[in-house]
């Protein structure tokens, strides 16, 4: 779940913080993969407190979408016969805080199999991601990282009838503001053609297909990379690379400029001290003792050195550059951002 993810994460929780809001912060580990498919819709899902009978909220929901344009057959078809989902209500209750070390955390994602398919990606993409990266000037391999860490490549996307997920959490109440405008999006979209109804999965909280955008993330930020007038990141290769290269883009990706480099810090370094917020000149870096380790000398432009768990256990330290930064705009924790820079070394 990209910069959407940032407003989802404030959203999953009572007043925008609780366990999830540990994902915000720099240490976050966030979930290694979407949850696994949903269980039959419960008829009586007696876990919510919402005042307002679920009828009596989508009629407002109707309402509403159609004031906005959508047609009384899209919502037919989406909203008809609709239940709320208790599944959906439970694994909102559960978010788990995530407390995994660093060396946890990364070798979950780097996993070798996870290597190889993301190099095999990158293999049989080759022609599309020659366009993507044409067209919006991101690396190809930071594209393929963020597609094998949200989603294992298109091999997990979620089995969550979206429009209904969606409506559950709207309807619940926690969080009604956030979810309902995600629902008039998802709306939105059907109405627009990008995709089908029963197509329409995703995650228990409404992230879908392949790069698991928002629905709101996906009205300002998917694109139609393969030109057939939808823009469907469930099956289309191409709409699902190109969107997360336009996520990039629009995030302040710099083309030529690398993700980070692991660094060796000297001792007595503080390294908790130091985070994404806070940029050096290189030669600053350089004169503290901070030395990649392959080396070189670290490019010419400001950046900072962040240490993904330091204060919880074994650690290592990267120096960053700004477009580490366009990373985490796709998911604001270090966790996330470090482990798709290393996945993007390995898979290019």
């Amino acid at each position: 779940m990209p910069m959407h993810r940032r407003a989802l994460l404030s959203a999953l929780l009572p007043g925008g913080l609780a366990t999830l809001a540990l994902a915000a912060c720099a240490d976050a580990a966030p979930p290694l993969a979407p949850e696994a498919p949903a269980a039959s819709p419960a008829s009586a899902p007696t876990l919510a407190p919402s005042s307002q009978s679920f009828d009596a909220f989508l009629a407002g929901v109707r309402a509403e979408a159609a004031r906005g344009g959508v047609s009384p057959a899209t919502l037919a078809r989406a909203l008809g016969g609709l239940r709320p989902n208790q599944r959906v209500i439970e694994l909102d209750r559960r978010q788990a805080e995530f407390t995994q070390t660093w060396p946890q955390y990364r070798d979950a994602r780097l996993s070798a199999a996870r290597i190889e398919n993301g190099r095999r990606a990158m293999t049989e993409h080759r022609a599309t991601l020659d366009a993507v990266e044409a067209r919006f000037r991101v690396d190809r391999r930071v594209v393929v990282a963020i597609w094998g860490l949200e989603t294992s490549y298109g091999r997990v996307t979620g089995d969550f009838n979206v429009v209904e997920a969606l409506a559950t959490l709207a309807w619940e109440g926690r969080r009604a503001a956030f979810f309902r405008a995600e629902l008039l999006a998802a709306l939105r979209i059907l109405d627009a053609g990008h995709v089908g109804t029963d197509r329409m999965r995703g995650s228990h909280a409404g992230a879908m297909g392949n790069p698991q955008f928002m629905p709101t993330s996906f009205e300002r930020l998917a694109v139609d990379m393969d030109g057939d007038g939808r823009r469907d990141i469930w099956e289309s290769r191409a709409d699902a690379l190109g969107s997360i290269a336009n996520y990039l883009a629009r995030s302040g990706w710099r083309e030529g400029l690398w993700w980070g480099y692991e660094v060796a810090v000297p001792a007595g370094f503080d390294a908790t001290g130091f985070d994404h917020t806070r940029t050096l000149p290189p030669a600053q870096w350089a004169a503290m003792g901070v030395r990649r380790l392959d080396g070189r000398a670290l490019p010419g432009v400001d950046g900072a050195v962040v240490s993904p768990g330091a204060s919880r256990g074994p650690f290592q330290s990267f120096w960053v550059s700004p477009n580490f930064m366009a990373i985490r705009r796709y998911n604001p924790s270090n966790f996330y951002a470090v482990a798709v820079g290393l996945l993007a070394d390995q898979v290019g």
